[in-house]
């Protein structure tokens, strides 16, 4: 059971940083960095809860004990 979560929490986060790392080279992200110094906060947001599900998910794959 914790592996099928393991798999959807991995999945979820690198759905996640995809959607990121779009988010970041958008147009309105690069118009931030130069003017503000700073990307975009959505995509800010996507990178660190994608990251954060990817690595909770890996940890649940390899932690989890086998029956």
């Amino acid at each position: 059971m914790k592996k099928i979560l393991g798999i959807a929490l991995l999945a979820g986060g690198v759905v996640l940083l995809v959607n990121g790392y779009h988010a970041y080279n958008s147009m309105e992200s690069k118009l931030g960095r130069t003017l503000r110094g700073s990307p975009s906060k959505p995509a800010v947001v996507l990178l660190s809860s994608g990251t954060a599900l990817a690595v909770a998910g890996a940890a649940l794959i390899l932690f989890s004990k086998s029956k």
